[in-house]
């Protein structure tokens, strides 16, 4: 009966298994490949082999470690304002009150607005005639530049990707809030805790391992952002928007560079792993 039930437990499994390996195992596996490889589609030949020499090129390449530093305040400064906004904005829907349901709904909403219609969204109100130059013209302010401005640019994107980001991590942080255990809180009342000391001491412990989980996997996704930095500033003005995923798309769709481009991302990888598993134990830590 024990064979059985296995037999008919990979023969359900079967079926997603080969899916996964062949639009994701197999591609990465080809991609692995490439980056010991040579490759160039436009020459109509086949990859050459040449080992880690790819992988030494861009661990040398001042540009590749200028767009691992882009990248690094990208993510670094989303997640700076988008996980505490999160949790300040649970924290004030986290009740029962007239229209607490329309609130909640409303906040949520970037998270469900497609990253591209997001972009182009706030592309219009960065623009020269678009809403922020509006206000600032209303009080009597000069215009800012916020996309074409290398000084702006940069934390432009951050301040769009972070509103995209709040609607997510503020369910988490709500659904972590109402699994407080009442009596903990109750206790702490009773000890004459006031409402900044409870959530301190009691409600900010409890919420670590959502607090992890939200900073893990939102650095994950900021680390390998392309969508919306290629529609709003294609990596510029004077390349300091340019992620690593610009620099990779840049060389493997512009220059050919397949081989290069593909040792570019193994080596991204390679450090959203280490930077994500470090906040694991820092944050576990804590």
């Amino acid at each position: 009966m024990k064979r059985s039930r296995n037999r008919a437990g990979w023969a359900l499994v079967s079926p997603a298994m080969l899916v996964l390996s062949l639009v994701m195992l197999l591609p990465i596996g080809y991609g692995f490949y490439l980056s010991l490889t040579s490759y160039n589609p436009v020459e109509r030949g086949a990859p050459k082999f040449h080992g880690v020499t790819g992988y030494l090129k861009v661990l040398q390449s001042s540009v590749f470690w200028d767009a691992v530093w882009v990248t690094f305040l990208y993510a670094a400064g989303t997640l700076l304002i988008a996980v505490p906004v999160a949790m300040l904005l649970a924290v004030l829907v986290n009740g029962s009150f007239p229209g607490v349901g329309v609130f909640r709904a409303v906040l949520y909403m970037p998270r469900v607005v497609p990253l591209v219609a997001a972009a182009l969204i706030w592309m219009w109100l960065y623009s020269h005639d678009g809403f922020f130059n509006y206000v600032l013209e209303v009080f009597g302010l000069p215009g800012v530049d916020f996309l074409t401005d290398e000084n702006t640019a940069l934390l432009s994107l951050i301040l769009m990707r972070s509103w995209k980001a709040l609607g997510g991590g503020m369910i988490l942080f709500l659904a972590g809030l109402q699994s407080v255990p009442s009596s903990l809180l109750e206790s702490a009342s009773v000890d004459g805790c006031g409402r900044m000391r409870k959530f301190w001491h009691v409600t900010l412990p409890t919420l670590v391992p959502i607090i992890t989980y939200v900073i893990v996997m939102d650095l994950i996704y900021l680390a390998q952002s392309f969508t919306e930095i290629y529609i709003m500033t294609s990596g510029g003005p004077l390349s300091s928007t340019k992620v690593v995923n610009m620099l990779v798309y840049e060389e493997a769709f512009q220059h050919y560079r397949l081989g290069d481009a593909s040792a570019m991302a193994f080596v991204l990888f390679c450090l959203i792993f280490a930077v994500a598993y470090a906040n694991i134990r820092i944050l576990r830590r804590r």
